[in-house]
């Protein structure tokens, strides 16, 4: 019964996680398309992204203990989310409309991490979180080099404004050197690592619960 109870728990935290992910991507994910807030848009989906990302990968990578599960699941992902972009798709909407995140080189190095330091689980946190949260604006960048005219997709598909929660108080012109990399980097680093400490207390909370 408990090895029953394990496995049921650990694939529906996959599939709960990975289709979240998928709708957060759906509702973050079309930045370019925002002609007047694109820079903040993408900020917005590194940090959302990177800390969905850290959450459920180091999640599944501690609960199974193997590093190379963390790539795994970033991969699960990244099909769930290329099924929801083919519905835009087969909606009318242009092939670019969502992006599909970059997450499985930043997974790896969060595979990677667990296992350079001997599975420390503290490392994993600390040091896993923190490459997560940098690379992950880094490797989204290819996302707007693949489309294939971003002026042109964005003004043919306009979205004017951004929804209210997203929406900031004044557009902050010229600071972290006005890069979207920059900020993303800074911003998802610092979330990351307290977001990853969740994902693995999220761990021992489910095997307290199915030990209990």
């Amino acid at each position: 019964l408990m090895v029953w109870l394990r496995r049921t728990t650990h694939y529906l935290f996959i599939v709960v996680v990975a289709v979240n992910s998928t709708l957060l991507t759906i509702n973050a994910g079309d930045y370019i398309f925002y002609t007047d807030w694109a820079w903040t848009s993408f900020v917005v989906f590194s940090v959302s992204q990177s800390t969905m990302l850290v959450v459920g990968a180091i999640y599944y990578m501690l609960f199974t203990g193997v590093p190379g599960t963390a790539t795994y699941y970033a991969t699960i992902m990244t099909i769930y989310t290329w099924v929801a972009k083919g519905a835009w798709f087969s909606l009318g909407y242009p092939y670019d409309f969502t992006a599909v995140p970059v997450w499985i080189p930043s997974a790896m190095l969060l595979d990677l991490t667990c296992w350079a330091t001997r599975r420390n689980k503290h490392a994993a946190i600390i040091i896993g979180g923190t490459f997560v949260g940098l690379s992950l604006p880094l490797f989204n960048m290819i996302n707007l080099l693949l489309v294939r005219d971003p002026l042109e997709m964005a003004f043919k598909y306009p979205r004017p404004t951004l929804p209210p929660y997203m929406t900031p108080i004044e557009p902050q012109v010229g600071k972290f050197y006005n890069s979207p990399v920059a900020l993303g980097s800074d911003a998802g680093a610092v979330l990351s690592v307290p977001i990853a400490a969740l994902g693995a207390k999220l761990n021992t909370w489910t095997y307290r619960w199915m030990a209990a």
